[in-house]
């Protein structure tokens, strides 16, 4: 059956995601030559040894993608001994990206003990007790406390808070969870600064940008503004949320990013009139409270000195 062009009987050997396993094509009577044969043609990928995705698949996938599909050929090639951990539970739970490398994917060994890390697939062997792993559709996962702080000890500061005022502003990860799986972590590689990441976390913002913005001021002096903070008409009704406001100065700021638009867009409505409707909503916002508004991008997050320098000029001509 090896003799066979390998498209014929790998097209009916995929899974659903358009995933091989080598065990699995050997089973089924293909040989090591059929499979070559299938990577030589643009027929197959290989992620990794024993691991094989469509070619079609794998070259429209974008970075995100790909972590996915690798993760889940890793899950099934290794079963109920591993658990996808840090950043691939992140990933896989829903969790912001911004800042973590997606080349590489990650499992823990529920036994305490695995394979050394090869490639593009990074082998944990840290300990597991009853609440740290759960199951989802591919098998076991960490929970999200510990897929959290798993994720925060391996990225930058501004990342981990990112990804743990996530876990807490989606009600996925309470504080009390993750202060709870803290305490068995503390010796942990990388753990060091977990400490630090939990000072920083308020679970409030709703996206990886407003957290960046409230580090930003916290670093840079400014004085703690008030997140999402409510604007209402005179009769008490809501008008709308801002994403940070200095009350006592009058000053209304809000962070700009795509995922903001993507969320608040309208069922058929377009990008442009979806700017319009947020100019309006502005307007009102500025004419019930009578304040300063001023907005800031990704692009503004990328020159924190003078975007501070901006909204100190925006506080002096507020107050």
């Amino acid at each position: 059956m090896g003799s066979l062009e390998p498209e014929v009987m790998i097209e009916y050997l995929v899974n659903g995601s358009g995933i091989l396993l080598r065990r699995d094509a050997i089973r089924a009577g293909a040989d090591d030559n059929a499979l070559k044969r299938a990577v030589d043609s643009s027929f197959l990928v290989r992620m990794r040894q024993g691991v094989y995705v469509l070619a079609a698949v794998w070259e429209s996938s974008d970075a995100l993608e790909r972590h996915r599909l690798l993760l889940e050929g890793v899950r099934m090639l290794y079963g109920d001994d591993v658990a996808a951990s840090h950043i691939s539970a992140c990933v896989e739970q829903g969790g912001p990206t911004w800042g973590l490398d997606l080349s590489r994917v990650h499992l823990t060994h529920l036994w305490g003990k695995g394979e050394r890390s090869v490639g593009k697939v990074v082998h944990h062997r840290g300990a597991c007790i009853v609440g740290d792993v759960t199951r989802d559709g591919h098998g076991w996962i960490t929970s999200p406390a510990r897929s959290a702080l798993d994720t925060a000890c391996l990225v930058s500061q501004e990342s981990g808070v990112a990804v743990v005022d996530w876990y807490l502003q989606t009600g996925l990860a309470t504080l009390y969870d993750l202060l709870q799986t803290h305490a068995r972590m503390v010796d942990w590689p990388g753990s060091l600064g977990l400490h630090r990441v939990l000072a920083l976390v308020d679970g409030k913002a709703e996206s990886v940008g407003e957290t960046r913005v409230r580090l930003m001021c916290r670093a840079h002096g400014l004085p703690a503004p008030t997140p999402q903070f409510e604007v209402r008409h005179p009769s008490g009704r809501l008008a709308g949320r801002v994403d940070f406001a200095w009350p006592e100065l009058g000053l209304l700021l809000e962070f700009d990013g795509m995922v903001k638009y993507h969320r608040y867009r309208r069922a058929g409505e377009t990008i442009e009139q979806m700017v319009i409707r947020e100019k309006q909503r502005e307007d009102l916002l500025r004419e019930l409270t009578g304040w300063t508004v001023i907005r800031i991008t990704w692009a503004d997050l990328a020159h924190p000195e003078a975007t501070v320098a901006r909204i100190l000029r925006a506080m002096k001509l507020a107050a």
